[in-house]
C-alpha cells in the first residue's frame, strides 16, 4: 500500500480511530509552526488555529473595505447635495470642480463643454477645444487614467507643477449618447492616476457629473 491507499482506507473507515484510540497519542508529526515533534491532536488544533487565523485576516479586511466604501460613499452624497445647491446654472461647472478638489483631496480639475446653450458660450468651461480633443473623448468607452504624455487637456489646468498623470471622463447622458464635454483630474504624481486603476468610482462622478452639466447643452 502506498500513502494514497492508506489515507482512502482512513477516509473511507472513520471507525478505524475509534478502535485504535491509542494511536492518537503515539502519532507523532513535526510541527512547521512550533519546530518540534508533536502529537496529532496537537497538530489538529494548529490547523484549526490557522484556519481561524485567516477567517480573521479575512474579515478584517472586508471590514476595512467596508469603511473605506463608506467614506467614499458619504463624500459622493456630499458632493452631489453641493450640486443641486448651486444657485444658477453658469456656477455648476465651478461648484462641480471645486468640490472634487476640496472633498475627494484631488489636486486639480477642471472641465470643457461644446455645443453649449448660446448664454454660455462667453465662459471658460466654454472656451473652444479641437476636434482632437473632442474625437478623444468620444472615442473613451470608460474614464481614460494614465500618465500625461502631451495630452491637450492637460493644458487647460492651472498648475505650479508638471501635471504628470490624469483622469480623463467623457460627458454624456448615456453610454450610446452624443459626448458633449471632457471632465479631466491631473495630478504632479505620477502614481495618483494609473491604466491599472479601477474606474467604476470615476464612471459615477461622470455619469453624475454629465446630469448635472446636461442642462447647459443646446
Amino acid at each position: 500500500m502506498n500513502s494514497n491507499d492508506i489515507a482512502e482506507y482512513l477516509s473511507n473507515n472513520p471507525h478505524f480511530f475509534e478502535e485504535h484510540v491509542e494511536l492518537l497519542a503515539k502519532v507523532k508529526l513535526s510541527s512547521p509552526i512550533m519546530g518540534r515533534t508533536i502529537s496529532l491532536q496537537e497538530r489538529q488544533m494548529e490547523v484549526v488555529r490557522e484556519k481561524h487565523k485567516v477567517l480573521e485576516l479575512r474579515l478584517s479586511e472586508l471590514m476595512r473595505l467596508a469603511q473605506e466604501n463608506d467614506a467614499i460613499t458619504s463624500k459622493f452624497q456630499l458632493w452631489t447635495r453641493s450640486l443641486l445647491l448651486a444657485r444658477n446654472d453658469v456656477d455648476l461647472p465651478h461648484v462641480l470642480t471645486q468640490g472634487l478638489q476640496d472633498i475627494f483631496s484631488l489636486p486639480y480639475a477642471t472641465l470643457r463643454l461644446w455645443d453649449v446653450d448660446e448664454d454660455f458660450t462667453h465662459t471658460w468651461f466654454a472656451q473652444p477645444s479641437t476636434d482632437d480633443v473632442q474625437l478623444f473623448a468620444k472615442g473613451l468607452n470608460a474614464p481614460f487614467c494614465g500618465q500625461n504624455q502631451d495630452f491637450e487637456a492637460a493644458t487647460w489646468i492651472e498648475a505650479d507643477a508638471p501635471i504628470l498623470s490624469l483622469a480623463m471622463l467623457p460627458l454624456r447622458l448615456s453610454a450610446n449618447g452624443t459626448t458633449f464635454g471632457l471632465l479631466v483630474l491631473g495630478s504632479p504624481d505620477p502614481a495618483r492616476f494609473t491604466k491599472e486603476m479601477a474606474t467604476d468610482f470615476l464612471a459615477k462622478i461622470a455619469d453624475t457629473s454629465s446630469a448635472a452639466l446636461s442642462c447647459m447643452i443646446k
